[in-house]
């Protein structure tokens, strides 16, 4: 049963960004010839009006086919004889679903269960924090230079650095402090985590505003561990085994969080919701990104970038996104995170 809300949580993700690209292109006049979730052989299959709606068996995707996307068309609905900003706009609708979506999902569970704020409640006995100095009250700054926004900034930079010392900027009554602290392991609810031994203040029964403007705190955060995660991917950093996960770890990780709850559930859907927007933007071809790069050179240069240049660069890039997914989908099953 938990499989299944993940499974409808994943979709309503997919649902969402396609439904960006959707409304953006009905604004723009331009004709959708079909709107579909999932990939592969189609479960059900509709013709509207004008629009044939489709769903896949597998719900790992969707997409908006839309008039002269894939091809030069002088039909004035189609997506080709639009003016550059136009496309660019329906291209970015999806991403820019997702950030809304998840802020949305954040201004209601901020407002329910309330929010951690990066400032001291209280200090376990002999710590690192409180041997360092640290005191009930401090608020952190910046961690290793790093402008700490959220309590999460906090416990990602702590978790990253393992046993490495850290030097923290701190408030302490509008003083500024600098304090270094070296994380200790600990294992909690089953998996091993670093601290350096305090808990976090927390914001009680936040009203609506409040909550709509941490949800931007939020996202922000997240976005930030995204680009994090990236980079420690690409620059090798990342252990390939146990910090990369694919489909089917996701689908692993919001299973846990439905067993703790719809709530829980609903709040990692935000975290993957942003996580999936990043990833779409990335300038890379057959993403989003590497769509809008494209439609900028236009821009820029006033000229049109061939039709045959941009069918090889999207095919390529295709199968290069088809063998990484291939590819952290074999990892999953062979060498799954334990959680």
């Amino acid at each position: 049963m938990y499989i299944i809300y993940a499974l409808l949580a994943f979709s309503l993700l997919i649902i969402v960004h396609e439904l960006g690209h959707f409304i953006m292109a009905k604004v723009n006049g331009i004709k959708v010839e079909e709107f579909a979730i999932g990939m592969g052989p189609k479960i059900f299959s509709a013709q509207g009006k004008e629009t044939r709606y489709s769903i896949g068996i597998f719900p790992i995707g969707g997409y908006v086919k839309m008039l002269g996307e894939e091809e030069e068309s002088q039909d004035e609905r189609s997506f080709s004889s639009k003016s550059p900003l136009r496309r660019i706009s329906v291209i970015i609708a999806g991403a820019t679903m997702n950030f809304l979506f998840a802020i949305l999902i954040f201004t209601l569970f901020l407002n329910k269960f309330g929010y951690r704020v990066p400032e001291v409640k209280e200090l376990s006995v002999n710590s690192p924090a409180s041997q360092a100095g640290l005191m009930v009250g401090d608020k952190f700054l910046e961690v290793d230079g790093i402008k700490v926004k959220s309590a999460d900034d906090l416990v990602v930079e702590i978790n990253m650095a393992k046993n490495k010392p850290l030097n923290f900027l701190i408030d302490r009554n509008g003083e500024k402090k600098e304090l270094t602290i070296t994380p200790i392991i600990k294992e909690q609810n089953g998996r091993e985590t670093y601290v350096i031994g305090f808990a976090f203040n927390t914001k009680q029964n936040p009203t609506l505003l409040e909550s709509f403007k941490q949800s931007f705190v939020e996202t922000s955060s997240v976005i930030s561990q995204t680009f994090k995660g990236l980079k420690m991917m690409v620059t090798g950093k990342a252990n390939f085994k146990t910090d990369v996960g694919g489909p089917v770890t996701i689908i692993k990780m919001s299973s846990v969080a439905a067993k703790n709850g719809i709530w829980n559930l609903m709040y990692f859907t935000a975290f993957i919701s942003i996580n999936l927007a990043v990833f779409n933007m990335l300038p890379f071809p057959a993403l989003d990104g590497g769509w809008t790069l494209i439609l900028l050179i236009e821009l820029i240069t006033r000229r049109k970038v061939p039709e045959k240049i941009v069918g090889v660069v999207n095919y390529v890039g295709l199968m290069a996104l088809f063998g990484l997914m291939i590819l952290v989908t074999i990892k999953d099953i062979l060498f799954p995170i334990k959680f």
